[in-house]
């Protein structure tokens, strides 16, 4: 019977166990958006993971409006980011660059400019920015003459992913970000070749990951998906129509892995009462399936012997335990999260949780 704690191979990143670290904001980069030592701090008390998903990072300034989140589009991010990728692996660890372009999600008073998405719908409730929490502006459609523009910002940040050090990228696809927006007819109203059909709203999905692939081998290049009910405004009318025709679609590209963030009826950041697609989309995706959302050690087990999951990502237990992987094993209690320090700027609620050994 395979376990938690057994090895997986991800596409050409061999995993020594199958408990992920989920990509997780935590706004401690610089307003230049670069990466700082206290990130390589973090990220390196928690290199036990089989795998760690790093924080969302922005593929241009257009598309990345989380204020102190950093970016991947100049060499001092990348010479940020391969400090920390350097603890990473000194630490006997790996970790992928998650990439991310925020769509309708950013603000003009952090990206300079109006946000873009498939269509002129603006997203419900508050936009964070450095002076404090502002409507969601109504984005512009983007233009098709301007994907190819977009594609080479994809292609840039994941060659600029390897030069910084990381082992592979993930495509953030989920979340109600560019790519979920166009994916979903709640959000994209399109009559063109990206718009209407299941077909092509998965357009710019394929082309994007198809980008990728190009630009750092499909064996380095795994998606994230956010497959059941509402994120952030993002929905769509009928996801089990939608979602297999994606997975198809990364299956014949052949990524490395693909990961779903499920949501459950009683999730506590996000619920839905949508049926999980985890179960269809094991139908039509024959790659490495990674779950994740609200998972405990035994229901994390449960779902690798029942064969939904070939793994499962921990995002916030990561966040409170840096040995997150050694607690699972042996049953020791878990420290809990300070939700006021997710998004601070400091080591508080960051690099300070202790580990067994400290409080033994």
């Amino acid at each position: 019977m395979t376990t938690l704690f057994d090895p997986i191979q991800l596409g050409a990143i061999h995993a020594p166990n199958r408990i992920l670290m989920a990509p997780l904001t935590r706004a401690r980069g610089t307003r230049d958006h670069v990466p700082t030592p206290l990130m390589a701090d973090y990220y390196r008390q928690r290199a036990c993971a089989g795998l760690i998903i790093s924080e969302a990072i922005g593929i241009s300034r257009q598309g990345l409006g989380w204020p102190f989140a950093t970016g991947l589009w100049n060499q001092e991010q990348v010479d940020g980011w391969k400090r920390v990728t350097d603890a990473v692996h000194d630490a006997g660890g790996r970790i992928v660059a998650q990439l991310w372009h925020m769509g309708r999600m950013v603000h003009s008073s952090v990206t300079g400019e109006q946000p873009v998405a498939p269509s002129p719908v603006a997203a419900p409730g508050h936009a964070h920015t450095y002076d404090g929490n502002k409507d969601y502006e109504t984005p512009r459609a983007l233009e098709v003459s301007e994907i190819p523009q977009l594609l080479d910002s994809y292609a840039t940040a994941a060659r600029n992913a390897i030069a910084a050090g990381f082992d592979g990228v993930q495509l953030h696809a989920a979340n109600g970000y560019l790519i979920d927006e166009f994916l979903r007819n709640g959000v994209n109203q399109r009559d063109d070749d990206y718009g209407g059909s299941v077909e092509n709203r998965v357009r710019l999905l394929r082309e994007v990951v198809g980008t990728l692939t190009s630009a750092v081998g499909a064996d380095r290049t795994a998606v994230r998906l956010s497959p059941n009910g509402d994120t952030q405004g993002t929905d769509d009318s009928d996801p089990a129509s939608l979602f297999p025709v994606a997975a198809q679609a990364l299956d014949a590209l052949g990524i490395a892995f693909l990961e779903l963030r499920e949501l459950k009826p009683h999730g506590t950041y996000g619920a839905s009462d949508v049926p999980r697609l985890s179960p269809v989309i094991r139908q039509h995706y024959s790659g490495p399936l990674i779950l994740n959302s609200d998972y405990t050690a035994d229901s994390a087990q449960a779902d690798l012997d029942a064969g939904l999951a070939d793994g499962i990502a921990f995002g916030r237990p990561f966040i409170a335990n840096p040995d997150l992987v050694d607690r699972l094993r042996t049953g020791a209690p878990l420290n809990m999260w300070d939700p006021k320090t997710f998004y601070t700027q400091g080591a508080e609620g960051y690099t300070d949780y202790p580990a067994l050994e400290q409080v033994a």
